[in-house]
């Protein structure tokens, strides 16, 4: 009896319960799997770095050609050799509403650029930063499409004044006003330059934003 009674004392010896232990005794990650972690995340703030950087030196560059433009069609003018008792022949830029909407479109866009270099700046110091970014693209697109559209203004009275038109009897002025066109059609050169590296900072912005998102 005795023999038996200590059997069941045994069975009804309760059992300490180990659930949980394996929660908090968890082992650590492989140092590896940490390592490669940290390498992927150092590699991909290095490059957002890069692209900002190269974003914050395309700025500089539309920002002196859209300036160049501005200021080498706002100087243009010339008078000829000779003149009339009652005439003088004299041309500037005030002469034609195009080239005064081409000087104010490319020096609106120089201002922008030169106004956007600190926020490209915060690109630089924090890539990771969306809402810079998404501002600039807005603001790049719609300088975009000005320039554009100042410069293929522009090209259209620069290509009836060196070549003129039969039909509708104008006259290729750009014969007696040389100097005049040649600067001239030099800024629409310069400012389709700025188009290029507007364009440059829209792909590049929508390609930083479209690596964020993943």
């Amino acid at each position: 009896m005795e023999a038996k009674q200590s059997d069941d004392a045994a069975v009804l010896i309760p059992k300490p319960e180990s659930k949980g232990k394996a929660v908090v005794d968890a082992p650590p990650p492989p140092p590896v799997a940490v390592a490669a972690r940290k390498a992927t995340v150092l590699r991909r703030v290095g490059w957002k770095k890069g692209v900002a950087i190269f974003d914050f030196v395309l700025r500089i560059g539309a920002a002196a050609a859209a300036f160049a433009a501005a200021t080498a069609v706002g100087q243009a003018e010339q008078v000829l050799p000779f003149f009339t008792q009652f005439l003088q022949f004299h041309v500037e830029f005030t002469d034609l509403p195009t080239l005064t909407f081409f000087v104010v479109a490319n020096a609106t866009a120089g201002g922008y650029l030169v106004l956007s270099l600190p926020f490209s700046i915060t690109c630089i110091i924090r890539p990771h930063k969306v809402g810079p970014r998404l501002f600039l693209i807005i603001l790049d697109s719609v300088m975009t499409a000005l320039t554009i559209a100042a410069a293929g203004a522009t090209t259209a009275i620069m290509y009836l004044a060196h070549n003129g038109s039969t039909d509708a009897n104008w006259l290729a002025v750009c014969q007696q006003y040389t100097d005049f066109c040649q600067q001239v059609t030099g800024a629409v050169v310069a400012s389709f330059v700025a188009a290029v590296f507007l364009i440059l900072l829209v792909a590049v912005s929508a390609f930083a934003l479209k690596r964020s998102s993943h």
